[in-house]
């Protein structure tokens, strides 16, 4: 049986086309005012999950979840709730040959199939509506070598998992800022963070995987072993297979020094200038970020700060303490800082402190890109774009890498730009569904705004899903060989639900032109 759905977009239009078994169906992707079709009562879908829940049920270990059943309510929520979806089957695997049951069973009724992890995924990749999730979270196990420092861990681990076990020996692994997030997808799209300037991404702390590929193989990549998959699932994304276990490099650090602060006004621009100019020359240690915004009504904020635009900064050293504190006492006199707070944290309870700022359910878009250098233009139009922000948690985030991220070579891994060190960020955060068109069209605004700026290229972790048509631009000269891989691991494109590399025979079909 074939899939019943092929999703195709069109870009230009910001609208897919349905083509399948009942025909075809032509709908915006984002436009808050549509209302998407359910897959739930289309028969090719049902029937094909009725075969693949008749084919798993008698020896699958882990739990199979079906619409109106006792957990699927809570199992199908994600954490983008603008994505949330209604899977006809949910199979929540207890080890990997619950894996390999479901990925070979969808294979073969061309199931759509979607993984998740953490279901973190800001595109909606960790559901679907109608197919089948494959959910490892019941997969979170975390062994740590303090000798060596490396770790294996599970593929459904959050960052949460692993920084409990490996703070236990006070070493680390270089991951991202939001303990709830699902590790997995975050290494295999690349892995920014507090660390990534003196430790590299996370992708580049990977020393090993171990895999259910299409069709079911169990294998295993390093760089000694499936060498052309090892590089590029360090930065691919989920096209390649069902990650089970990561093998990782970790390092010593149990505590940082933690400053923050909010510049106002005029301030403003005369700190982000003096920031790009500095960061360039200084030490890996040091992490200095900002996040262009309205001050949050927090009792932690002067009454009179409250609301009004800000440059909120994040400054972070990651070492000795005596040294640390210059550091920070520097970057943050550099303007009129108000709200300024320093604190030496533990490496948990920095990985916590954005929990709250992210929760689960709300409602969350994003546009992103590299720069060689933070022009003034660029700053005029973040600051100018703060007066039309529709939402108080929405958030311009400006970061700096370079760094041991930088110093990885070009084509070491399958990971896209590591050239252009300054990565905005445009994050739409809101919670009323009725809000949706209002906050996308202002994050797509400032983004067209800021493009002509920016070098060619993308972060896949912060890529919405209607941006299929950026994802040969991230991996740009990377892509043939991305796609030479997926044809020989994934030739049916049966992990699809990405941001997709298509295999060779698709690829060609896509790059002809429409008639």
């Amino acid at each position: 049986m074939s899939s019943a759905y092929e999703v195709y977009t069109n870009m230009n239009s910001d609208a897919m086309i349905l083509t399948g078994l009942t025909g075809s169906l032509y709908l915006p992707l984002v436009r808050s005012d549509v209302v998407r079709p359910s897959f739930r009562n289309d028969p090719p879908m049902t029937l094909a999950v009725d075969e693949v829940y008749s084919a798993l049920r008698r020896e699958f270990k882990g739990d199979l979840l079906r619409p109106g059943g006792d957990g699927y309510s809570q199992a199908r929520s994600v954490w983008n709730g603008r994505v949330a979806r209604n899977p006809g089957l949910i199979a929540r695997c207890d080890g990997i040959s619950d894996i390999k049951a479901a990925v070979e069973a969808a294979g073969e009724v061309d199931l759509l199939t979607a993984i998740r992890c953490g279901g973190h995924s800001l595109a909606g990749f960790s559901t679907c509506e109608g197919g089948m999730v494959i959910d490892l979270s019941r997969m979170r196990s975390v062994s740590v070598d303090e000798r060596k420092r490396r770790a294996r861990f599970d593929g459904g681990c959050l960052l949460g998992n692993i920084d409990q076990a490996t703070q236990k020996v006070g070493l680390v692994y270089p991951a991202g800022v939001v303990s709830e997030t699902g590790a997995s997808g975050l290494i295999l799209g690349g892995g920014f963070g507090w660390l990534t300037r003196l430790y590299g991404m996370s992708c580049d702390n990977v020393e090993g995987f171990t895999l259910v590929v299409a069709d079911g193989p169990i294998v295993h990549a390093s760089a000694t072993e499936n060498p052309d998959l090892f590089w590029a699932l360090r930065g691919g994304g989920g096209n390649f297979g069902v990650v089970t276990e990561f093998e990782v490099k970790l390092h010593p650090l149990r505590s940082v020094l933690f400053g923050t602060g909010m510049c106002l006004g005029d301030d403003i621009p005369r700190v982000l200038q003096y920031w790009r100019e500095f960061m360039p020359g200084t030490a890996d240690n040091l992490k200095w970020s900002f996040s262009m915004r309205l001050a949050p009504d927090d009792e932690t904020v002067p009454a009179h700060v409250r609301g009004r635009q800000v440059a909120s900064e994040s400054v972070l050293w990651i070492g000795d303490p005596d040294e640390a504190r210059p550091q920070i006492d520097h970057a943050l006199s550099v303007c009129n800082a108000t709200a300024v707070t320093k604190n030496v944290f533990s490496f948990l309870n920095l990985q916590r402190m954005a929990d709250w700022e992210f929760p689960a359910g709300g409602r969350y878009y994003t546009k992103s890109g590299y720069l060689k250098s933070l022009d003034d233009r660029t700053i005029h139009h973040i600051i100018e774009s703060l007066s039309t922000i529709p939402s108080p948690t929405t958030q311009v985030e400006l970061s700096y890498q370079g760094g041991a991220a930088a110093r990885v070579g070009a084509e070491e891994t399958a990971f896209g730009d590591r050239s252009s060190p300054f990565i905005v960020n445009i994050l739409g955060s809101w919670s009323d569904p009725a809000a949706d068109a209002e906050n996308i069209s202002w994050v797509r605004e400032l983004f067209a705004k800021l493009r002509p700026s920016m070098t060619p290229g993308a972060y896949v972790n912060f890529m919405s899903g209607d941006e299929e048509d950026r994802t040969p631009e991230a991996y740009r000269e990377r892509w043939d060989r991305l796609v030479a891989v997926k044809t020989h691991y994934d030739p049916k494109n049966f992990f699809r639900l990405n941001q997709n590399i298509p295999p060779q025979q698709r690829a060609d079909k896509a790059a002809q032109p429409h008639p």
